[in-house]
């Protein structure tokens, strides 16, 4: 009888750098003023989304994404500090609700029930929805329309 082998996991990094290439790109069309202002809100449903920056250095920005009022009762209120590499074009997912310092792999079991690739687990869910903002989100004020250079 041979004892049963567990399988390593091995995290994706090439993976998770593209979800986080991506992500990058998906804030930036929310936010694209970001440089000069530092909140947007949106509605998205019955919730209401803000994106504050909370930190600017040379190379990087922290934003505070909120959700708040939503009516959906298995989210709540969704809160996720994210932070921007300029200089790589990535967006990383820095804390998730009340969890901060997400390690890229954990062995399991651990003391906080984390998955294997919580850190992976957690860009992805931001991918997602980001993508859903993209998808459904309205303008809670009204935007002045720019001309188009022509």
């Amino acid at each position: 009888m041979h004892a049963a082998k567990s399988k390593q996991f091995r995290l994706n990094l090439a993976e998770l750098h593209a979800i986080c290439e991506a992500n990058y790109a998906r804030l930036l069309r929310l936010f694209p003023d970001y440089e000069s202002s530092n909140n947007r809100e949106f509605m998205v449903g019955p919730a209401t989304v803000r994106l504050e920056v909370t930190e600017r250095c040379r190379y990087t920005t922290i934003f505070c994404i909120h959700q708040q009022h939503a009516q959906a009762q298995w989210l709540g209120r969704l809160r996720i500090e994210v932070r921007a590499y300029h200089d790589a074009g990535m967006l990383e997912v820095g804390s998730f609700q009340s969890h901060r310092r997400i390690q890229g792999r954990y062995e399991y079991p651990n003391e906080q029930m984390f998955q294997q690739d919580e850190k992976s687990q957690q860009n992805r869910f931001l991918a997602d929805w980001l993508d859903h903002c993209l998808g459904n989100g309205l303008s809670a004020a009204p935007l002045a329309v720019g001309n188009s250079g022509a």
